[in-house]
């Protein structure tokens, strides 16, 4: 009988063996070197080719997703005044989360000192490119051109534009529920788009981890380990002491639950670094799999990728006292308080903002008088950690939607606890 390598059955299965065989494909290539002809073929082409297709495909959908889904989700609030109160406590606990996020790293950073006896190097340099203030940010959040804001993917703008029509439709009677009726319809095509999306995902993800690691390779950790280890420390904590602990404390729900239905989610977005990409993936799980009413979740999973940025948060956190360790400066109390409330503010600052993460950073560090040529400490780790970062950062998303959605009866419970049935 010949033999054959047994191949996983459920999409999350599917995804780790993915990842497992994309991370030994990566290192593999990465020992190699040399930089043939066949390896670059591999890396710069095929590699590439499968994850650049894969990732896409992903943004393809997260435009039409969010407006069409949104625009129900709005629609079919029996109460606008609900909108508010949703809106305000999802922005409160998104603001809460990221603040507890990042005084977790600082706590870690200076017990353990990462920067201690770094040998800092002559040569580090980085430029990093202006961040829009707090005011234009505010002002850029309303559309003057809805069908601009989508084709660019301005999501706050795409958010507000969503919000307004739906509540619109809310307001027009016979007419608004004739067209209601329409994008709940184009709402389940776009849903089965998703699903078949999510069929290519293991091999999408399996070219994307494999690049990923034979470009960086494991020896790229090595002179940063301390550092990149107390971040993935601090991403692990977080997630387990105050998304699981707001679960139940506020939310009054099983975070072993909760993290048995919603766990192929992060590894989803680990593989594709990005929240914005992941939308589609996280709003069907949370939809369908954790039972939060499409009212509740088109709204607040949108603006939790786009704002909330934790995983961000706590690199910026443990990088700032590295960097300050790493020049031999220390800070004092209202300096480190300063970081937590310029980190806490510069999520939602900086949302629309290429490489936002380094550019949060650099305000941070110019805000405590640290030298922002530090970053180039750490831009070598910065992409593996980037992958880490944006898992925990859609968890939280769920985590708040989750607990937003138990607060105001718009969560089945049932769905909620029905055994998971994908492995």
């Amino acid at each position: 009988m010949p033999f054959r390598i047994p191949r996983p059955k459920g999409l999350t299965s599917q995804i780790i063996f993915a990842m497992i065989l994309g991370l030994a494909a990566g290192l593999i290539l990465n020992d190699i070197g040399g930089g043939g002809q066949a390896q670059k073929w591999l890396t710069d082409g095929f590699l590439l080719v499968g994850g650049k297709i894969f990732i896409s495909s992903l943004k393809l959908l997260v435009v039409p997703l969010v407006f069409v889904s949104l625009v129900c989700g709005t629609a079919s609030l029996d109460d606008i005044t609900k909108l508010g109160r949703v809106g305000g406590k999802t922005l409160g606990l998104y603001l809460l989360t990221t603040a507890i996020a990042i005084s977790i790293a600082l706590v870690l950073a200076l017990l353990i000192q990462p920067g201690a006896g770094f040998n800092l190097p002559t040569d580090v340099t980085f430029t990093a490119k202006a961040a829009p203030s707090l005011v234009q940010t505010i002002i850029n959040i309303f559309p003057t051109n809805p069908v601009w804001a989508m084709a660019n993917g301005k999501m706050l703008q795409i958010i507000v534009f969503s919000v307004l029509l739906g509540m619109a439709i809310t307001l027009s009677g016979e007419p608004g529920k004739r067209v209601l009726h329409f994008f709940k319809d184009f709402n389940d095509v776009i849903m089965k788009l998703v699903m078949m999306i999510m069929l290519i995902a293991p091999y999408g993800v399996f070219c994307l981890i494999a690049r990923v690691f034979a470009d960086q390779g494991i020896s790229a950790i090595a002179p940063l380990a301390k550092y990149f280890f107390v971040v993935l420390f601090a991403l692990l904590l977080h997630v387990s002491c105050t998304y699981f602990g707001l679960l139940a404390l506020l939310g009054r729900l099983n975070p072993i639950q909760f993290f048995k239905k919603f766990k192929s989610v992060p590894m989803f977005a680990f593989s594709t670094a990005s929240s914005g990409a992941t939308i589609p993936v996280t709003l069907e799980n949370v939809e369908h799999k954790l039972g939060v009413k499409n009212s509740i979740a088109s709204f607040t999973i949108p603006l939790g990728a786009t704002i909330n940025m934790d995983g961000t948060a706590i690199m910026q956190g443990v990088a700032t006292i590295f960097i300050a360790q790493a020049y031999g400066i220390a800070l004092g109390v209202d300096q480190l308080l300063m970081v937590i409330v310029t980190a806490t503010l510069a999520s939602i600052g900086t949302a629309a903002v290429p490489g936002v993460g380094l550019i949060t950073l650099a305000m941070v560090l110019n805000q405590v008088g640290l030298p922002v040529e530090g970053i180039g400490l750490i831009i070598g780790v910065d992409r593996l950690l980037d992958m880490a970062r944006t898992a925990v950062n859609v968890t939280g998303d769920a985590a708040v939607t989750c607990i937003v959605a138990k607060t105001e009866k718009s969560m089945n419970m049932t769905t909620f606890n029905k055994p998971n049935n994908l492995k």
